[in-house]
């Protein structure tokens, strides 16, 4: 474990210190393959079959041995009909076969003609254009070859991956496991939503939008609730946490104010780095650890207590680092390099992360109020412009956007 960091921390840096200390979580998990949608493949996916398993049609048409039809208007003998999940007979010579996108090529034939370049006479059929061989017949193991890789260890499943996974006739994925996840909030003035909020109170935004944060990685998640602003509750909160799961996140409580209990807490039964980084919005951050009574430690994350800080530290340091844990082989989110379609003349010294979303041109529009405490900004934005420390920037100039939908899955 990294000693305590009292020095202001750039956010690469940061997030190197993070990932560390993120092994791969253990032992890996046999799940249905309709079941693992945001899993992560714990070992290489290798086809069993060739796909397509025989040569077969791209058209709707008729196959024919392509010596047959030398010239336009050729006529063949219309010997059988092929349906996708039929295989025909041999082809002889002055024969077609009516075949329907899919279907198996039949032996002899080596192209297809579209119906649209024939016409039907009865038992007959007349070909008006002359194929090349191997026109519009995909050869077998054209998508996949049988012993090839179709997937890598480490892929976050998507939709598309499952539907590779099963067109190979794959089942079982093996996959990482979930990794157990407890979430903490404090602060006595934070009530639930539809409670009465009195006065000095505030929603708990941080609880729901952490929560659904962890469970698009897919993230088992034992929602704690609020804990009381006492030492002793905090104590027993993480200590309960630690022992079922694998990291315990918590949002507030990390300053040195004489309600803020979290960070002495989490010093008594572990260890703690407190990290200044130097961005904005999130300065302030906290990694560390918490004992089991086995030995063995759970991982733990403090966030800041502002909805927009937590939000931006969690999409920037929780979400690879719990990707790590899984075996993930991409962390990083995909930056685009876009025009502005906003200027930004008032840079801070600190690396900032701006709310910003994107115009019907494709330009990216900066929130006009991008203090931290702005939720409203997360929600009116489709993404974060990365903009170094200390640089403006005008309309038209190139800004690195991040867009959401990369940072929050």
């Amino acid at each position: 474990m990294s000693e305590a960091v009292s020095e202001i921390l750039d956010v690469d840096a940061a997030l190197s210190l993070l990932l560390e200390q993120a092994a791969p979580l253990g032992p890996s998990q046999l799940t249905p393959t309709e079941g693992a949608l945001g899993r992560v493949l714990a070992q290489d996916l290798s086809s069993p079959i060739d796909v397509p398993g025989l040569d077969n049609s791209q058209m709707d048409g008729y196959a024919l041995r392509s010596a047959d039809v030398a010239v336009p208007g050729a006529r063949l003998r219309v010997a059988q009909r092929i349906a996708a999940g039929q295989v025909g007979l041999p082809l002889g010579q002055g024969e077609a076969a009516r075949i329907f996108t899919g279907a198996p090529i039949p032996p002899g034939a080596d192209a297809v003609v579209m119906q649209e370049q024939c016409r039907a006479e009865g038992a007959e059929v007349l070909v008006d254009h002359v194929p090349r061989p191997g026109e519009w017949v995909r050869p077998s193991g054209f998508d996949v070859r049988a012993g090839s890789v179709v997937m890598r260890s480490g892929q976050r499943l998507r939709p598309q991956d499952l539907g590779q996974a099963a067109s190979v006739g794959v089942a079982d994925v093996l996959v990482a496991p979930r990794p157990r996840v407890a979430l903490l909030c404090t602060g006595d003035e934070l009530a639930q939503p539809g409670q009465p909020l009195r006065p000095g109170g505030v929603y708990n935004s941080n609880r729901f939008m952490l929560r659904a944060m962890l469970e698009a990685l897919g993230c088992e998640v034992s929602d704690l609730g609020q804990v009381a602003d006492t030492l002793q509750a905090t104590r027993e909160a993480l200590h309960a946490a630690a022992s079922a799961h694998d990291l315990v996140l918590s949002s507030g409580g990390m300053s040195v104010g004489g309600e803020d209990h979290v960070r002495p807490a989490v010093e008594s039964q572990g260890h703690l780095s407190h990290w200044r980084i130097a961005m904005k919005p999130g300065k302030p951050l906290a990694f560390g650890e918490l004992r089991r009574d086995d030995g063995s430690a759970a991982h733990f994350i403090g966030l800041p207590g502002n909805p927009v800080s937590s939000f931006v530290t969690f999409a920037l340091f929780v979400r690879p680092f719990v990707l790590a844990l899984q075996g993930a082989s991409r962390l990083q989110p995909q930056a685009l390099h876009l025009p502005s379609a906003s200027a930004w003349s008032r840079p801070d010294r600190r690396r900032e992360f701006l709310r910003a979303r994107l115009d019907e041109q494709g330009r990216v529009e900066l929130y006009p109020e991008q203090n931290s405490a702005v939720l409203s900004s997360a929600v009116w934005g489709d993404g974060l412009v990365d903009n170094p420390a200390g640089q403006a920037f005008g309309v038209g100039d190139t800004v690195r956007f991040l867009p959401f939908a990369a940072l929050l899955g």
